[in-house]
Parts: C-alpha cells; sequence; structure tokens
C-alpha cells in the first residue's frame, strides 16, 4: 500500500556526519508529515526531527543545532543532514509519515525498516 524507503547510516567516527534519506511510495494521495525516530537499545523509541506539509521542521532538543531536516514535497522525500554526531547518537532510525491514502480517508501512520547509525568514540 505505503512503502518507506530508508538509505544511508552506518558506522562513523564521533564528530562526523551522515545523510539519512527516505521516499514514500505507493498509494499516497497527500502527505501531512513526515520526520524521524530514533530508538537506541534498551530505550524507547523518540522523536528526533519531523515536518508538517506547510509548517518548519521540529526538533528535538538532542538533534538542534546538530540536525538539519529537510523535505521535497515533490518527491515524497525527507533527509536528515546529522553533523557533529556523537556516540549516543547511536541507535537505529526510522522514518515516520501521516499520510491519507485517498479521498476522504484518514491519515494512516506509516515506518520504515530502520536504519542502523552508529557513532564510535
Amino acid at each position: 500500500q505505503v512503502q518507506l524507503v530508508e538509505s544511508g547510516g552506518g558506522l562513523v567516527q564521533a564528530g562526523g556526519s551522515l545523510r539519512l534519506s527516505c521516499a514514500a511510495s505507493g498509494r499516497i494521495w497527500s502527505i501531512n508529515a513526515m520526520g524521524w525516530y530514533r530508538q537506541a537499545p534498551g530505550k524507547q523509541r523518540e522523536l528526533v526531527a519531523a515536518i508538517r506539509t506547510g509548517g518548519s521542521p521540529n526538533y528535538a532538543d538532542s538533534a538542534k543545532g546538530r540536525f538539519t531536516l529537510s523535505r521535497d514535497n515533490a518527491k515524497n522525500t525527507v533527509s536528515l543532514q546529522m553533523n557533529s554526531l556523537k556516540p549516543e547518537d547511536t541507535a537505529v532510525y526510522f522514518c515516520n509519515a501521516d499520510i491519507n491514502t485517498g479521498w476522504g480517508s484518514p491519515t494512516s501512520v506509516f515506518w520504515g525498516q530502520g536504519t542502523q547509525v552508529t557513532v564510535s568514540s
């Protein structure tokens, strides 16, 4: 129905940078919001950054000043540029989108499969 395909991630040293990208495809009428969450081992999934259509990005305090979220509405993509990475940024990062799949349909939440980001000290 709807797929979120993530790319990017990997292993980087502290202070380095990574870029995550996510593309939504399938039965999409409209996308209300897109963003990224992360989940570290033993911790709950948490918001990293998200943006609603027509709005400005919303960042977690831990991401402010280091991460930049960008969205291409025409391509249904969202990217997260992560700079000055820290070991505590190590987690599985999940793309998230609130999507209407048809006229009059309620918004549904979709998730990507997750991509590992590991920051070594």
